[in-house]
């Protein structure tokens, strides 16, 4: 990319304008027609307890997992029950820090009952290696027990 004078201002007006060189159009597309894509981020997510000496076999069958869906994969967030933290709260932080879109796990045995988290489903995708599912992101229904606000205040 180069700044170039336009040559013909006058004193008062001076302008330059912007030439590009190499193969990338504005549209993102180069000469050959391939597109620029953008590859979503995921991060994995393991229990050491849940995996024990497998620990090493689970994540690089995340890793390859995460690379067939063609996800970057940004961080490996391990939680040990000994150590006394939230399960879920490092999980969650760094997902937000990296703007995460999924993340990786063995099986659902790696959440707590067995179950993927509510309040991580409404943020990630959660996709499971064994067996391979994905649990979409969703917004969590209605609370039902609130009763409904009638609109004349009564």
């Amino acid at each position: 990319m180069e700044l170039q004078s336009h040559g013909d201002e006058s004193d008062d007006h001076c302008g330059f304008y912007l030439e590009i060189h190499g193969h990338i159009a504005l549209d993102g597309h180069d000469d050959q027609g391939a597109v620029m894509r953008y590859k979503p981020t995921a991060l994995e997510y393991l229990r050491t307890d849940v995996s024990g000496i497998g620990q090493q076999w689970d994540e690089s069958e995340i890793r390859r997992l995460a690379q067939r869906y063609g996800y970057d994969f940004a961080d490996m967030v391990t939680y040990d029950p000994n150590s006394g933290r939230p399960p879920l709260a490092r999980l969650k932080a760094q997902a937000t820090r990296l703007d995460a879109e999924a993340v990786f796990v063995p099986s659902l045995e790696h959440f707590e009952d067995g179950e993927s988290p509510a309040s991580l489903v409404q943020k990630l995708d959660i996709v499971t290696v064994h067996p391979e599912e994905t649990y979409a992101r969703r917004p969590m229904p209605p609370l039902r027990n609130i009763p409904p606000v009638k609109a004349d205040g009564a």
